[in-house]
């Protein structure tokens, strides 16, 4: 046996041989070599290179449930895995060339991390997120880049001076990131509406002339305690107010509200300066009293009048409660604490700031642009109120004095960090925290937003008083986010963002300087009848075969997304009517995806049992039921 043995390797080839080498020296243990350098190509000296045990991260993988809190072990897939496994880790120094050499390197999977010794650049580099075996990493030489970090004296300086050096990012102004907030009938030049075609549809009515009833008050509702119509309920008795729209003789749009129940009360009429929102299935219009503004009625996109639900519906209520006081049965004006300003502001403007006052109020501010939507502070300048490159990239003024070799070094780059610290920029508005103003708004004891690269634990603890959502605004399994903007909150809790292969990151499927051109800020098509978004990373997933083993049927003209990224939070109206249950009641369809990457099934505890007009929206109820009489499934 041993003589055959002999005979075969004898007869290998030297090109065989040298092929087998790479698993020869990762069971014996070999070297892993590589450098690390900044975006300027300057070596990082001093930087301590980590691998680490992608087993040791997959452990801190845990179920998805509601709980996300500050100080656990188990929130940052890198730097929880470090904090308990750092010494004993193999590791290595960048010489003053940001060259290391880690000896005998273990057969296994490791993920690379760079902890620099400096104060000029942060954790993780560009190949942090990705877990790759001994063989890979001994294979060639790595080349590591770390990202800058915006030095603490930076200030911000607009998105137009970034983009009149990095002109190939216009496409940014074409992004619902950069046109969520307009003054009416004057966009700014950071703006872009073309992907949109029919993002004003909503502000045209009103232009137009357009007079709403408000009636049946509803206490015990949220933002919508009116039902909203444009012709006079039967019952005359149940309007409280009327608000009119209408173009004045100044051009300018405004709406004046009469009191029904009283025709005596002075009637009050409000300007309505900008838009929030259009792209994204809805659109609120900012009404100002005073210096500060305040958003009023809703335009769902995708509503109907058929539609029973008041929040499907064309129009609908949004703090009209501020404008009428059911108690005295009087007009009043909005409260000044529930500006837009100080509730809302902070998750839109670039550089936001609130300075209050001696006489307790506050002033708004956000940063100074030529080309900015609207001069808000009152400086004879206009301000940046849309998401602008610093609010992922950090403040830029010590970037833009920089010479050319320091430039990285004064700026972050959200790619070059590990999956915790690159994900919380989006997910501090991408989730229902609550800061230290005690409202929907992450913001430091300062009333300002986390400097990109900070960490997520830090920012856990500085910037929210209450880390994500409240119970309300999850289904009833405890498990699916309910209420919008929370994507950020299912993506950390889902099997995605901890796992021994690859951490994902927000910017891996989304392109948020809109350079792919796909307009919900894609980085490729998701519903193209191909999958191109999913299979550029599940390259081996044969659909047929997939679906033939989950669900006993192959299905070939199907979307990844239908099943695993179930619709269950609702911005606007919704995208209509679902599956017709037996009882002839309909399953309604939410607008807003679960990032929890998941099939719910219809044995959800948020389904099964529940009237189908406030069950979640799940596969069963929508994408299965185009084709399926599902209740035979």
């Amino acid at each position: 046996m041993r003589g055959t043995r002999l005979i075969r390797l004898a007869g290998l080839t030297a090109m065989a041989l040298l092929a087998l080498a790479p698993l020869a020296m990762a069971s014996q243990g070999g070297a892993v070599k590589g450098t690390v350098q900044d975006g300027s190509k300057q070596a990082v000296g001093g930087a301590t290179v980590y691998l680490v045990p992608a087993g040791d991260v997959e452990k801190l993988a845990k179920q998805p449930s509601i709980e996300i809190r500050a100080n656990v072990d188990n929130d940052e897939p890198m730097e929880d895995t470090l904090a308990t496994g750092r010494d004993k880790y193999q590791k290595a120094v960048t010489d003053p060339k940001g060259a290391f050499t880690i000896a005998r390197v273990e057969e296994g999977k490791y993920f690379v991390y760079v902890e620099p010794a400096d104060p000029l650049h942060l954790p993780g580099g560009d190949i942090a997120n990705k877990a790759m075996t001994a063989t890979e990493l001994m294979a060639s030489p790595l080349a590591i880049e770390v990202s800058g970090k915006a030095p603490d004296n930076a200030s911000f300086v607009g998105s137009s001076k970034c983009l009149g050096c990095h002109k190939d990012y216009a496409d940014l102004k074409k992004t619902l990131h950069k046109i969520g907030i307009a003054v009416v009938g004057k966009p700014s030049k950071l703006q872009d509406f073309s992907r949109f075609p029919e993002f004003n549809k909503g502000l045209d009515a009103l232009m137009a002339g357009k007079k709403f009833y408000f009636s049946g008050f509803d206490k015990e509702r949220g933002f919508d305690k009116y039902q909203i119509a444009e012709k006079a309920p039967a019952d005359p008795a149940t309007v409280s107010f009327t608000a009119t729209f209408f173009k004045d003789t100044d051009g300018k749009l405004k709406f004046r509200t009469e009191n029904a129940k009283d025709p005596a009360d002075p009637p009050r009429t409000y300007p309505v300066e900008m838009t929030y929102g259009g792209g994204l299935y809805k659109q609120r219009y900012l009404y100002k009293v005073g210096d500060v503004h305040y958003p009023f009625v809703q335009f769902n996109t995708e509503g109907d009048d058929s539609f029973a639900d008041r929040s499907r519906k064309p129009w609908r209520d949004y703090h009209a409660d501020w404008l009428f006081n059911e108690e005295t049965g009087k007009l009043a004006d909005p409260p000044k604490k529930k500006s837009f300003e100080n509730e809302c502001a902070s998750c839109h403007f670039n550089g936001y700031t609130l300075t209050p006052t001696v006489s307790g109020d506050f002033v708004a501010g956000a940063v100074n642009d030529p080309n900015g939507e609207a001069d808000i502070d009152g400086d004879g300048v206009p301000n940046e109120l849309n998401i602008g490159c610093e609010v992922c990239h950090g403040p830029g003024s010590e970037h833009v004095k920089s010479p050319k070799e320091k430039k990285s070094v004064t700026i972050v780059n959200p790619g070059k960090l590990a999956s915790e610290r690159a994900t919380v920029i989006c997910n501090q508005c991408h989730s229902r925290p609550q800061g230290n103003m005690k409202n929907d708004q992450p913001v430091n004891k300062e009333n300002k937003m986390l400097t990109p690269g900070l960490s997520r634990n830090e920012y856990l603890i500085n910037h929210t008083t209450r880390e994500d959502a409240a119970q309300k605004d999850f289904w009833a399994d405890g498990v699916h986010s309910k209420s919008h903007h929370q994507q950020g909150t299912d993506l950390i809790r889902s099997k995605k963002y901890i796992n021994g292969s690859f951490l994902m990151t927000c910017t891996d499927c989304h392109d948020p300087h809109g350079k792919s051109g796909v307009a919900r800020q894609l980085t490729m098509e998701v519903r193209d009848g191909k999958n191109t978004l999913c299979v550029s990373c599940h390259k081996d997933t044969d659909i047929k075969a997939h679906t033939a083993a989950t669900v006993g049927q192959e299905h070939e003209k199907i979307n990844c997304v239908d099943c695993h990224m179930t619709k269950t939070m609702q911005t606007g109206a919704g995208l209509g009517k679902g599956l017709v249950g037996k009882d002839g009641k309909n399953y309604w369809l939410n607008d807003i995806t679960s990032h929890i990457f998941d099939v719910p099934r219809k044995d959800n505890p948020a389904v099964k049992g529940i009237d189908p007009g406030k069950a979640m929206p799940i596969p069963y109820t929508n994408a299965c039921g185009e084709c399926h009489d599902v209740t035979k499934l």
